[in-house]
């Protein structure tokens, strides 16, 4: 069963409704018990970094995210994924999870318009389980925003303006979209599905 972490600030629905669709067991909860019971856990997320950090610590829910994320598949979503790195210049220098290393900060090469917001080529950097059975995909962004990391925690990224960090993980257990796998046609559905048969 796959847990939805249902912290406040989630396109929560979305991601519940794709699941369903692909016949794959989900629940959304805040509960922390049914979080360490999931056998993987989704960190979707919309809106600004440093509220979402702020709901997710007065829940209780920052801390048991992080175990899990030792033990079992946990994959982040647009701003769920952005949540997992150190940190974020996002109005102001706030704190994340820690869970990858590298940080946060608004896109601002000239010319372009913000937020990105479109469907975009995935360009592969490294071999991800995630990418099982896909060849050229495009998928679906909607963000002012984007992550840098080091080249060995970047499994794709997309070309605006500059290189945009799509695919992220930590070699473990942890992985993260920048994009809306939920809403990314059959590339998001067939990643989902990879997500959900990671052991």
């Amino acid at each position: 069963m796959i847990a939805i972490v249902d912290y406040g600030a989630g396109n929560i629905f979305s991601v519940k409704n794709a699941l369903d669709f692909l016949g794959i067991e989900s629940k959304l909860t805040s509960d922390i018990s049914e979080l360490e019971a999931a056998d993987r856990i989704i960190l979707p997320g919309v809106g600004a970094f440093p509220a979402a950090m702020e709901m997710l610590k007065k829940s209780g829910l920052a801390e048991t995210v992080k175990a899990q994320a030792k033990v079992k598949p946990l994959l982040g979503i647009c701003l769920g994924m952005q949540l997992l790195f150190d940190k974020s210049y996002e109005f102001e220098e706030c704190q994340g999870l820690g869970l990858i290393k590298g940080y946060v900060d608004r896109i601002t090469d000239p010319g372009l318009v913000i937020p990105h917001m479109g469907w975009n080529k995935l360009v592969y950097n490294h071999e991800s389980p995630l990418f099982k059975g896909l060849d050229e995909s495009y998928v679906y962004f909607v963000h002012s925003y984007k992550a840098f990391c080091e080249d060995e925690n970047l499994y794709a990224y997309c070309e605006y303006g500059s290189r945009v960090s799509a695919v992220v993980g930590d070699g473990k257990f942890v992985y993260g979209t920048q994009f809306h796998p939920e809403k990314s046609g059959e590339a998001g559905l067939a990643m989902l599905r990879n997500f959900a048969s990671l052991a």
